[in-house]
């Protein structure tokens, strides 16, 4: 029996079976967030589920995720900015605190969010966004999935 992508997220990506997966970077995978309350949430996946650190990274593996990271960044940020006039900035977050491998969050973040949390981190959202249904990433996301992919390709072809 297969398991679910969620609990191998990276062993799924680098087998093909991961639905999130955006594009293959050079150091990881591009994948689009589980929860979209923050519209274009995405993720960077280091391409090796043994690594939990970036200084587990040999230098120049460590140079390619952290440029993935900020190649990741900046599409979002361009389909953020050409989506949602709110557009505000991008957050780039490597944490670790909960899964054992490395990856990085990427937040788009928009004037319209509440007041007492827009200049805030993002984990003091109220539980329901990160468990509620109208959150959960879907076929609706199908375009804005596509605009991040098409300015990753866009960023890489100039790279």
């Amino acid at each position: 029996m297969a398991c679910d992508w969620r609990t191998d997220r990276i062993g799924s990506a680098l087998r093909g079976e991961n639905p999130a997966v955006l594009r293959r970077l050079e150091a990881g995978f591009a994948v689009i967030g589980d929860v979209q309350f923050l519209p274009g949430y995405s993720v960077l996946l280091v391409d090796d589920p043994n690594v939990e650190r970036l200084s587990d990274l040999p230098r120049a593996r460590r140079m390619s995720f952290l440029s993935d990271m900020d190649q990741l960044g900046e599409a979002v940020e361009r389909v953020s900015r050409r989506m949602d006039t709110a557009f505000r900035r991008v957050n780039l977050e490597i944490l670790g605190n909960t899964d054992g491998f490395l990856h990085a969050h990427i937040w788009p973040r928009f004037g319209w969010e509440p007041t007492d949390l827009v200049g805030k981190l993002v984990w003091l959202y109220p539980h329901d966004r990160w468990t509620d249904e109208q959150f959960a990433l879907g076929p609706q996301h199908d375009p804005l999935r596509k605009a991040i992919e098409d300015e990753l390709d866009q960023l890489r072809s100039v790279r």
